[in-house]
This record gives C-alpha cells, structure tokens and sequence, in this order.
C-alpha cells in the first residue's frame, strides 16, 4: 500500500518535499530557478493534491473499470445495486492491483531519490512520469494520439517515449473510453435476449399491463448468478490490461 499511494501523492507532493527537505527557509528556488516562497509552496502543493482524485480516475485503469460496471449494473437492471459506493471501491482496489507495478517504479526511481536528497524535485519529476508515460502509450490508440497532436499542433514524435503527458493523457482518456463502451454494449447482449424473450412471451399470452422488465429482472440476475458473472467481468476486465 505504500508504494502505491506514495507515487500516486508524488505528482502534488514533490514541491512540498524540496522544500521540507532544504530546511524552512522563508526563500526556496523553484524548480525553473525562480523563488517562491514556503507558503506559496506549499499552497501550490495542496492545490495540486485537490486535482489528485481526478488525476486517479482519468490516468489509471479506475476509468475503463468503473464504466464496465456502471454498464452490467444498468444492464442487470438492478438500478442502485450494488451501490455507486461499492462500485467505486471495487474499482479502486482493483486499479491499484494493477498500476502496482508502475506505482513501484515510480516509487523506486523518483520517489525514494528525491526524498534521500540525491535528486532534484526536477528531475524526480522526470524520472517518475517515464513509468507513466510508457502505461498511457501502451493503451493510447494511435489515432487519439495524432488527433491531440493535431489540436496542439506539436510535431510528431520520432518515438512514443517523446510523447508529452498533454497529448498523451486526453488520448489515454479517449481510447478508455471507447473501450469501456464496447464492452458495455457487449455486456449488454445476452440480457437484451432475455429481456426480448421475455417481452415475446408477456406481450402473446396478454399480459400487457404488467412491464416485461419486471419480469425479466429475476431471470437476469439468476443467469448472472450462474455463471459466476462477477469473476469473470472482473477477471476479464483486469486481464484486458495485460494483453
């Protein structure tokens, strides 16, 4: 657990870290070698960890995860169950299994060198966002990064690793998002089948005035519960990020 939340705070935490480490001078250089003072520092840094939960849910598998569930639950038809609440924390456990790997990168390169005084806020920037550079290219589609370079108007990269974190993020975001959907809408099918199904059948022996949903839900969840639905929604979500 901690060299998953230490790497996910660095980001925010890195310029209250310099300066907590080169003691409590009114004046600290900045990382462009400006100098900016101890409370506007650390300012900076609690601004900066406000934006962290958006950060989480926009550049970590948390986006694809959450839409597959918030997708099988409308789906099932089982409207607030399970709740936003345990949704979300399913979904965040199963981010941090799988950025574990990343997180310890971070950690080990940036993070730890920074803290021990043997490189620059600067240069632990650098070194930290290199793991997460190589994530966010692994599942940016081609196509969503050449529309942000486009809009941006930057040149294009000899090599993926010369992708910034501006065209890289939004393009990461996008293609999760079209994942997401496509397997929401696959999530969809079988129990569209029981929902025609059973319409089919209410509608021909005229029962008109009772909703086929209401019927359908019950045979809907009892499926679900046989296959053993939730291992593999979640199994397969989490092995879709190692393909």
């Amino acid at each position: 657990m901690k060299s998953i939340a230490k790497p996910l705070a660095f980001l925010g935490a890195s310029a209250l870290a310099f300066a907590a480490r080169n003691g409590t001078t009114p004046q600290t250089p900045s990382v462009q070698g400006t100098t900016l003072s101890l409370p506007m520092q650390i300012a900076l840094s609690l601004t900066l960890m406000v934006l962290l939960p958006a950060a989480i849910m926009s550049i970590t598998p948390f986006l694809r995860i959450t839409i597959v569930l918030h997708f099988l639950r409308q789906a099932l038809g089982t409207q607030n169950t399970p709740s936003n609440q345990v949704l979300i924390g399913l979904s965040l456990f199963l981010s941090m299994i799988i950025i574990q790997p990343m997180a310890t990168e971070i950690y080990h390169n940036a993070w730890e060198p920074m803290d021990e005084g043997k490189i620059t806020a600067s240069q632990a920037f650098d070194e930290g966002t290199k793991p997460l550079k190589t994530f966010l290219t692994k599942f940016a589609r081609e196509k969503d990064v050449k529309l942000f370079l486009d809009i941006s108007k930057s040149p294009a990269p000899r090599t993926p690793a010369d992708l910034t974190l501006p065209v890289l993020i939004p393009a990461y975001i996008l293609s999760e998002l079209r994942v997401g959907f496509q397997i929401g809408a696959m999530l969809f099918l079988p129990f569209l089948v029981i929902d025609l199904v059973v319409a089919s059948v209410t509608v021909s022996i005229g029962m008109v005035q009772l909703p086929p949903v209401m019927l359908s839900a019950p045979f809907k969840i009892l499926l679900f519960v046989l296959v053993d639905g939730w291992n593999l929604v979640v199994g397969s979500l989490v092995k879709s990020f190692y393909t």
